[in-house]
């Protein structure tokens, strides 16, 4: 089934252009407003690189990933499911279920926005409800996107190697930057 919804791009304009795009887009679908019983297993993977997997099988088609992951939701457990509005499935994420993969900066300081596309095609800005945060992990640190409910994309390290220098030519204290009128520290 083809897809009707367009799905904004980082490959706008500009990233004005981009957030007003994001407005009139409509969104996922409310995954957190349905609550059916557990009916099993997907027998689906998210590796921790990123990619998707069915009964083994690598999924190929970046359609059916866009798909199910809209209608990927984490749990109060921890736990990820994948959920319509008649039947919840488990599903396993080795890391995370998101890699931000892309990213376009404009503006300096306070006024920068910052632009991520996530390997399933869905991209968003950096702001309030989309924040930036570092969590210590045993390779390092691990900087983290909130897509959204509670789930999460790792920035890949290139990404979050410019946003260090940025941050550090910047010479905020603490360590951080700007995205959108909200500030995330590195810390």
């Amino acid at each position: 089934m083809p897809e009707t919804k367009k799905q904004p791009r980082l490959d706008a304009p500009s990233l004005a252009a981009f957030a007003k795009e994001l407005e009139t887009g409509g969104g996922p679908p409310p995954v957190d407003q349905w609550n059916p019983d557990h009916c099993g297993d997907s027998e689906m993977r998210i590796a921790a690189d990123g990619r998707w997997y069915h009964q083994g099988g690598l999924i190929k088609r970046p359609a059916m990933v866009r798909l199910f992951s809209s209608v990927l939701r984490r749990e109060e457990d921890g736990g990820y499911v994948l959920v319509t509005p008649v039947e919840k499935l488990s599903i396993e994420v080795e890391h995370l279920p998101f890699r931000a993969v892309v990213m376009k900066h404009e503006g300096k300081g306070k006024k920068r926005r910052i632009g991520f596309e996530l390997n399933t095609g869905e991209a968003l800005i950096a702001n309030a409800d989309h924040p930036i945060r570092m969590v210590k992990g045993e390779r390092g640190p691990s900087p983290r996107l909130l897509v959204r409910g509670r789930l999460e994309a790792e920035i890949e390290r290139p990404l979050y190697y410019e946003l260090a220098e940025i941050a550090i030519q910047e010479g905020a204290d603490p360590p951080g930057i700007w995205s959108d009128g909200t500030f995330f520290a590195f810390d």
